[in-house]
């Protein structure tokens, strides 16, 4: 059986170059690949183009490559949690390119699963259409979407194997599922990595064949964006 297991991030990670278009799994700080976003701040790569559903915050997750200027254009969903984020956009010093969530997600996957377009009416009639083709379906109009082209995706899941099948735990689930494969390589961390063999295969999410290494994670912080609790009667 094929052993896609690497012994360290940093192994991991050790080919990225500057200029580079990478995936990062998530939602919020929800199922970010804590790790690997580390490991790209230390080893100083710049003019990266992410794909991600936001950029974190400012202190933690895609908003620290943000405070060393390392990302030169964002394509997300979402981004009103980061004041940098905010502050380089309006300056000018970051391309931002936003994109409905349902149609970042499906150009993820449309990436995953080989297919190079696809037609949504999510869009149409606003700034997300201009330039694309537009056509007609069932007396509802649609834009073409092309899938995404990315030099790495990385992903964070709960357990792993050796052979690089993926189980998610929760929510955490989230971009992490539909941007396994959607890359040339993709890299997975996880909070428990075993042998091929020990995982329920009933309880897979993503087979091994869409995930070329994969690693086992130090540390997990698991911060809450929002955290949100009962007032004391």
């Amino acid at each position: 059986m094929i052993n896609k297991k690497v012994a360290s991030v940093s192994d991991a990670l050790k080919d990225i170059q500057n200029g580079q278009t990478i995936m990062l799994g998530g939602f919020g700080l929800c199922g970010i690949p804590e790790n690997s976003i580390a490991e790209l701040v230390k080893l100083e790569v710049t003019d990266l183009t992410c794909i991600s559903n936001n950029a974190g915050v400012d202190d933690f997750g895609l908003g620290l490559l943000l405070q060393k200027r390392q990302i030169k254009k964002m394509i997300s969903s979402y981004v009103g949690e980061n004041a940098e984020f905010e502050r380089q956009m309006l300056s000018g010093e970051l391309e931002v390119e936003l994109t409905p969530q349902g149609t970042l997600a499906e150009k993820c996957r449309a990436a995953q699963a080989g297919i190079p377009a696809f037609f949504t009416p999510a869009g149409y009639g606003t700034e997300v259409a201009e330039g694309k083709e537009a056509r007609e379906f069932n007396g509802k109009m649609h834009i073409m979407e092309e899938a995404f082209k990315a030099d790495f995706s990385i992903v964070k899941a709960w357990k792993g194997d050796e052979a690089g099948n993926l189980i998610f735990k929760g929510t955490a689930r989230n971009f992490n599922a539909c941007m396994a494969g959607a890359a040339k390589i993709t890299i997975a961390e996880v909070e428990e990595l075993v042998p091929a063999g020990v995982l329920d295969p009933n309880q897979i999410h993503i087979p091994g064949i869409m995930v070329q290494r994969i690693f086992q994670g130090e540390k997990f912080e698991k911060r809450i964006e929002q955290r949100t609790v009962r007032q004391k009667n």
